[in-house]
């Protein structure tokens, strides 16, 4: 009995590894196939997405261009099973074209084209042959399918890391420390808080007050409509973070329902400079910092000239 299971085991493995063996044999066939074929293929690709209306922000002869090093990076992922080189020259695409406002869906119909285009060619060839069709095409679309996958993903990815750069730039530009003069920042402050850009801020903030020492901070908040405890918090630490760089801050602009907000939740103002407006803090900021300039002159008492 023990030795009809073993037999039966074997038997199984030897199966599966001959079936692996067939399939390899067939992808290397469909290499075969795509490599002899390259030029056609290529350029009814390109025609294909030309037609398609895909890619319409490069020219012909960019897309041909790149039709070419996908095809070749395609053909490559299918012959080594590998899929590295693939997915590298999918982000430097990526770089390439998403600036240039190509979408996610343009990406994915073009690598779902290039499927299309050389299945079609497989029909062509193996009409006469159905059995063997059926076989090449079932080796060869899990492979297709995840080198499509491979490239969506790729410039998905890509895509993303581009918006967080571009939000990064934006919420730096929507929150810049201004230098009015020397010893002198202003940090204006528009628009919601949340506690990420609030930590943005700050790290802003205290790099600007070391690199232009800055002896006083006016951070301005007219223009926030609203601050919860979490914010709150995060500016007192803001301001006891700027004190330990020998920096002063004065707080303008709260508004009444900011105010109220920050005595509600019971946050520590007592180290806490605040002023009314833009103006009011500018001109205390200038008294401490004239304060800080005045020189100290010792007083020393002279004796009568009959006592020397």
């Amino acid at each position: 009995m023990d030795n009809k299971k073993s037999m039966s085991v074997s038997t199984r493995a030897s199966d599966a590894t001959t079936l692996s063996e067939s399939s390899a044999g067939l992808l290397r066939e469909l290499v075969a196939h795509l490599r002899q074929n390259r030029t056609q293929l290529r350029e009814e690709w390109a025609r294909r997405i030309t037609r398609a209306e895909l890619l319409t922000a490069m020219t012909e002869e960019e897309i041909f261009a790149e039709a070419t090093a996908v095809y070749d990076n395609y053909v490559e992922a299918l012959e080594t099973g590998t899929f590295e080189a693939l997915q590298a020259y999918s982000r430097r695409l990526s770089e390439r074209i998403i600036p240039r406002g190509v979408e996610t869906d343009e990406v994915v119909g073009i690598v779902l084209l290039l499927r299309d285009v050389l299945a079609r060619s497989l029909f062509t060839k193996y009409q006469d042959n159905v059995e063997k069709l059926n076989r090449i095409l079932d080796s060869y679309e899990p492979a297709a399918n995840r080198i499509a996958n491979t490239v969506a993903v790729g410039f998905v990815e890509e895509r993303e890391r581009i918006i967080r750069q571009q939000q990064e730039a934006i919420r730096e530009l929507s929150t810049p420390v201004l230098q009015v003069r020397e010893r002198l920042l202003i940090l204006p402050i528009i628009g919601v808080i949340d506690p990420q850009r609030a930590r943005q801020l700050t790290e802003q903030l205290l790099r600007a007050i070391r690199a232009n020492r800055a002896k006083v901070v006016v951070i301005d908040v007219t223009g926030v409509a609203a601050m919860d405890s979490g914010v709150a918090n995060h500016l007192v630490q803001t301001v006891e973070a700027s004190r330990l760089l020998g920096a002063t801050v004065i707080v303008t602009g709260l508004s009444p329902e900011i105010a109220q907000t920050l005595v509600t939740i019971g946050v520590d103002l007592s180290e806490m400079a605040t002023v009314g407006d833009l103006q009011g803090g500018i001109e205390e900021a200038e008294r401490l910092l004239a304060d800080r300039a005045a020189p100290t002159t010792q007083v020393r008492e002279i004796a009568p000239e009959s006592q020397r």
